[in-house]
Formats: structure tokens, sequence, C-alpha cells
């Protein structure tokens, strides 16, 4: 791989992982309920899905994935279930930020559950078949045949992970001094409706992917 080619390659990347969608949406989420601090769970499981994906398309099975029927309606069903699940789950309990600010008054302590976050990142990115479909067409375009391939998949799985980890800790910083600002007026309640349409809307979006 030439250095022409990794700079396509980052731009491109760059460009993906900082369009808004539901990996986004998710840890913006969770750093308004709980901290840019907390939320580094969901980044770290988002990023670790897409190792996995990565590692799918350097072996060719995201291709088998992509181009089969079944197995592609079953993982776009997941993937639309589950940001609806969360979107109704938001929609009926809110962001939680009056247990939040009751623990930081010197009452009850409140932890997030760290696996439970880091495992929510890793879901949305793993039945994610746009995600699926991204590194499948991509990784391939800037491989040379002629060179070894380990070097060069390392190559851009890295840097395609780190670009992801670095957009998610920006927007989840951006979360958290919104809910900041906005924390002596009744916004929070109001935006966790929207957050929660919107996850509900990308199920619905995502429902209707298709394999071309």
């Amino acid at each position: 791989m030439t250095y022409d080619s990794w700079l396509l390659f980052t731009s491109i990347a760059l460009m993906a992982t900082i369009t808004p969608g539901p990996a986004i949406l998710l840890v913006s989420t969770h750093s308004v309920s709980f901290g840019t601090k907390y939320s580094v769970a969901t980044m770290v499981g988002n990023v670790s899905g897409l190792f996995i994906m990565s590692l799918l398309s350097v072996m060719g099975l995201s291709a088998i994935i992509l181009h089969s029927v079944p197995i592609f309606f079953t993982v776009k069903l997941l993937g639309a279930g589950y940001l609806i699940f969360l979107g109704l789950k938001l929609w009926r309990n809110g962001f939680g930020l009056e247990t939040i600010r009751a623990a930081e008054k010197g009452e009850v302590r409140h932890q997030p559950n760290i696996i439970k976050l880091y495992v929510n990142g890793l879901l949305v990115a793993l039945t994610n078949p746009k995600a699926i479909a991204f590194t499948t067409a991509l990784f391939p375009q800037f491989i040379q045949s002629d060179r070894p391939m380990l070097p060069q998949f390392s190559i851009l799985i890295v840097t395609f992970m780190f670009l992801s980890f670095v957009c998610l800790l920006g927007y989840a910083m951006m979360a958290e001094g919104t809910k900041n600002r906005s924390a002596q007026i009744k916004v929070p309640g109001f935006m966790s409706k929207v957050f929660g349409c919107v996850f509900i809307g990308s199920g619905i979006f995502l429902a209707t992917a298709t394999q071309k």
C-alpha cells in the first residue's frame, strides 16, 4: 500500500465515521446520561464490533453475509429491532438524569453497568448492515495483491478503528456539553423524546436497507 492510497482511504473512512449514524446516536445518548467517561465503554464496544467486521472482511465472510438473502435479512431485522427497542426505552424512561443528579447531591450513588454499555456499542456495530457493506466494499480497493496482505489489512483496520473512536469521542464530548448547558432548563426531557424518535426512525430506516 502506498502513502497516497492510505491518505485516500483515511479521507473516505473519516467521512464515513464522522457522518451521524446509530453508533454516534448511541454514544451521544450514553454521554448525556452518564457522562463522557462512562460512554467510552460504548465507544470501545462499537470499535470492537468494527474490528470483528473488518476481520470478517479480510476472511471474505462479510461478503457472504452481504450477498446471502436470509443472513442479511436476519442481521437487518436484529439491528432494526434493537434500535427501535432502544428508542422506545429512551422515550419512556428518558436519560435518567434525575437519578444522576440525586447521586451528585450525595444521595444514592448511580453507576452505570460498564459491561452493558460495552455490549450496547458492540451490538449496534455488529447488526448494522451498512457497516458490513462499507468494510466489504472499501477494504479490498486499497489492497495490493503483489504485497503482503497482513501488514496492509492491519494498517487499514487500525486506521479505521482509530478514526471511529476519535469521532465517537468528539460527539460524546459535544453531547455532554449540551447537557451541561441545558441543565437548568427543561430541555433534557425534550431531548430524550427527540433521541428516542431518532433511534426509532433509524431502526425503521435500517429495516428498509437493501443488499445493493
